[in-house]
């Protein structure tokens, strides 16, 4: 059995986002039935509905940045109850039983984890994302927000700040270690709240100076332009961890330049086109270059405690459903500061 929801959805790739409805199951045995609140806008969003990433699934409704309430569950769910303030990210299933599920990494769970949106579930079902009125999800897939979160504000961390997190921790983002940020739009503006919170030395790299009175008010020491040439030559050999979050071209050899020996540069901003890379960039001093894809669920509440604990959230732009195709043109633009969120009321 199915229970019809309102929903926003695009038609066709690149068609202009409408109302719709979908059909959410009925609770299961393990299932969490949430009434959402809050719904972020990621870039990946647009990057889907376009199908700037490959052919996509249509009807779409996106949308992986989500919080809510928990309004029914299922008899074997032990973690909720109705009235928990909860989120859902990027994931919704994985197999749970391979090497990296099993490590607490089901996003790179070795089945492929079926994606909030704009993927097919192992019952053969189409997911559908968070611009809808409820979604319902495995308890294992959902995270409790705390309450020093509000929930409009924690929304975008279901993505962007687990995508930064992630990388943040595994390459050791602490006190002693200097990072460089490559762009200041949804994902950076986290990164460098969170690298900041870690302890760690924060530069923002950006192609002007438009953004830096806010990189150093989010706790950057450092804001440096890239269209200036000068930028790469100051600073080479400085950082230890380079985190790109933009998905627009880089010129990724004169980045690698600002490693020191062993440094990373990691990039969870995918662009839309193959990238060539002189592996000559790399050579100079056992650098390292690397992506990185959300984080496990262990990881994602790990992530929204710790944004909790140091008063960490994103700066959004709460909007209606009526303004989400503008708000796509203005994702792309870079007109945001620096996180759209949907009131799903607004449904």
């Amino acid at each position: 059995m199915t229970t019809t929801v309102p929903a926003y959805a695009a038609p066709a790739a690149k068609a202009p986002l409408g109302p719709a409805t979908i059909e959410r199951r009925d609770v299961r045995e393990l299932d969490v039935r949430i009434a959402i609140t809050f719904v972020g806008i990621c870039h990946s969003d647009v990057h889907q509905a376009r199908e700037g990433w490959g052919t996509a699934l249509f009807p779409m409704v996106p949308g992986h940045e989500i919080t809510g309430i928990v309004t029914e569950t299922g008899p074997g769910v032990t973690a909720y109850r109705p009235g928990d303030r909860v989120g859902v990210g990027c994931m919704v299933e994985s197999c749970r039983v391979c090497e990296n599920c099993r490590a607490g990494l089901e996003q790179y769970c070795a089945e492929g984890p079926v994606w909030t949106y704009n993927a097919v579930g192992r019952d053969g079902q189409r997911t559908y994302g968070g611009y809808a009125q409820e979604i319902v999800v495995d308890e294992h897939f959902v995270v409790r927000i705390p309450d020093a979160l509000p929930l409009e504000t924690a929304a975008p961390l279901l993505c962007a700040g687990i995508t930064t997190y992630s990388p943040l921790r595994h390459w050791n983002a602490g006190p002693g270690r200097r990072v460089a940020v490559v762009g200041l739009g949804g994902l950076g503006h986290v990164a460098v709240r969170i690298g900041h919170a870690l302890g760690a030395e924060v530069t923002v790299l950006s192609r002007s100076l438009r953004k830096k009175d806010d990189g150093l008010r989010l706790g950057a020491v450092d804001y440096r332009a890239t269209a200036d040439p000068e930028t790469f030559e100051e600073l080479a050999g400085r950082f230890d961890l380079v985190l790109n979050t933009v998905s627009a071209p880089l010129d990724f050899a004169a980045h690698l330049g600002l490693l020191r020996t062993d440094g990373a540069l990691v990039s969870v901003g995918l662009p839309e086109q193959p990238v060539l890379l002189d592996l000559r960039a790399l050579n100079g001093g056992r650098r390292s270059l690397s992506t990185s894809s959300i984080g496990g669920i262990a990881e994602t509440q790990e992530m929204l405690d710790f944004c909790a604990a140091h008063g960490v959230a994103a700066e959004v732009e709460l909007i209606g459903v009526d303004r989400i195709n503008e708000a796509y043109d203005r994702v792309v633009a870079g007109d945001v500061r620096f996180r759209f969120v949907i009131d799903t009321a607004t449904l």
